[in-house]
């Protein structure tokens, strides 16, 4: 195969996957851009129960616990102990000897730092034991929140609403995740001011992300029936859960757990919904090998979710419009991993052909060749600049226009971070390391930071 062959090549599969993704974008934004309030219910005609796994998370447990007991006194909160090292279940023992409420759920090793899936049965294993077997479970309500999490204060109003847990077929909601210090200006107040900007345009990116894309897909999602949940401000009817469970409990054992177990729900006929008139505020990360640390992880858990491919298309439970749009989510991981390879050829091909060859570059262009260059800056900067905009006009109004194109800038670069994710999820998927590594806090991460510099 000669160089030209490969060339072309390299043009097609670009062409082909750039097209298909900016339908793809197209095809999200309609529905997100229509996208009305969601009607709320009557949250007494539930019971509620926030599940909230933990490790080593004393900086913010005691005041999760506060906040949750604060604004939701009617709901039961279930703190998950993963064999933790520092005070978590101290904390979570003074607090629910002042609220009877608060349950500590207390895991030890062997048996612990197995997973968020593993602990996560362990503790719906001890709230079956507490409701007891009379207990009405299809109305009975399961929320998984981060250990920093902060659902908004009508979360339970919301969820109760007719188009979400007040429909008898709906089995989980999930609702917009937010960034709780996107509007920090100087998150780290004792460095230079490029610092901060470098930090603060990060929170913002990800804050983009999860109220851009994100939230835009799972609405687009309501169309083909295959709304999915989250790791954080995840919402299951009990019932459900029950029907879907193994010995082991409902959460299976992938890395990106939360996806696997609305999966299940929805081969099982059940309906998941989303809603972004309720949230949950958790704080985005400042560092960015943490970053694609976490990232990784999400990433090779949908890797490992590829098994279910079978399932799928073998399901009466799920259309055949939805076992194509989670299809495409499934092979998204191994798709960006050819892209990284097939992506950069023709921009890598015409400055070496312009350095070797500038009258054969002249001719390639003026033959339509800058057609192409064209479709290839479309395809870099528009695809994904859009949703700066997008995100300022719907969730930032007060915000310039100028600031909105400047974060759509911004979001390029952040989302081309995905490639270095992808390939050091799929180097963890091929080694077999499925570790579930805790994501370490911004607050933890400083904390660290000041002891070695005392130490020194």
């Amino acid at each position: 195969m000669n160089s030209d062959t490969f060339f072309a090549i390299c043009l097609i599969y670009s062409g082909v996957f750039g097209t298909m993704f900016i339908l793809y974008i197209v095809a999200i934004i309609i529905p997100f851009s229509r996208l009305k309030p969601d009607q709320p219910g009557n949250p007494e005609d539930f019971e509620w129960h926030f599940v909230v796994p933990c490790r080593d998370e004393e900086a913010v447990i005691g005041d999760t616990i506060l906040y949750l007991t604060e604004f939701f006194p009617s709901a039961h909160v279930w703190v998950i102990d993963d064999d933790s090292e520092d005070s978590t279940a101290a904390i979570v023992t003074a607090a629910g000897e002042r609220n009877t409420r608060v349950h500590l759920v207390q895991r030890r090793r062997p048996n612990a730092r197995t997973g968020k899936a593993h602990a996560l049965n362990y503790a719906w294993k001890q709230i079956l034991d507490f409701m007891g077997p009379d207990a009405d479970l299809s109305r009975s309500i399961l929320t998984v929140v981060d250990a920093d999490g902060r659902p908004s204060e009508n979360l339970l109003e919301v969820s109760s609403g007719p188009n979400l847990f007040g429909a008898r077929g709906v089995a989980a909601v999930q609702v917009e995740v937010r960034m709780s210090n996107r509007s920090v200006r100087r998150p780290f107040p004792e460095s230079d001011w490029y610092k901060n900007l470098v930090a603060r345009t990060f929170v913002r990116m990800q804050d983009i992300e999860f109220r851009g894309p994100i939230s835009a897909i799972q609405t687009s999602r309501k169309y083909t029936r295959t709304v999915n949940v989250g790791g954080n401000g995840q919402l299951a009817r009990m019932s459900a859960l029950l029907e879907i469970s193994d010995d082991d409990g409902p959460w299976r054992g992938a890395l990106l757990e939360d996806f696997e177990l609305g999966l299940h729900l929805l081969l099982s006929g059940w309906r998941n919904a989303y809603t972004a008139s309720a949230w949950v505020d958790q704080e985005a990360l400042y560092s960015l090998p943490r970053y694609i640390t976490q990232r990784a992880r999400w990433v090779q858990g949908t890797m490992q979710c590829i098994r279910y491919f079978p399932s799928l298309w073998k399901s009466r439970s799920v259309k055949n419009a939805g076992a194509l749009e989670i299809s495409y989510f499934l092979i998204q991981p191994w798709v960006q991993l050819l892209g990284t390879l097939f992506y950069p050829i023709p921009i890598f091909f015409l400055i070496s052909t312009l350095a070797e060859d500038p009258k054969r570059t002249a001719m390639y262009l003026s033959g339509g060749g800058w057609l192409v260059l064209i479709g290839l800056v479309v395809f870099t900067f528009a695809q994904f600049g859009v949703w700066g905009p997008i995100y300022r006009h719907r969730s930032e109004p007060k915000a310039s226009a100028l600031t909105g194109i400047g974060w759509g800038f911004s979001y390029v670069p952040y989302i081309y971070l995905s490639y270095a994710v992808v390939w050091k999820a799929f180097v963890q998927f091929v080694r077999r390391q499925n570790g579930w590594a805790k994501t370490v806090r911004n607050g933890e991460a400083a904390s660290d930071a000041v002891l070695v510099a005392r130490l020194k």
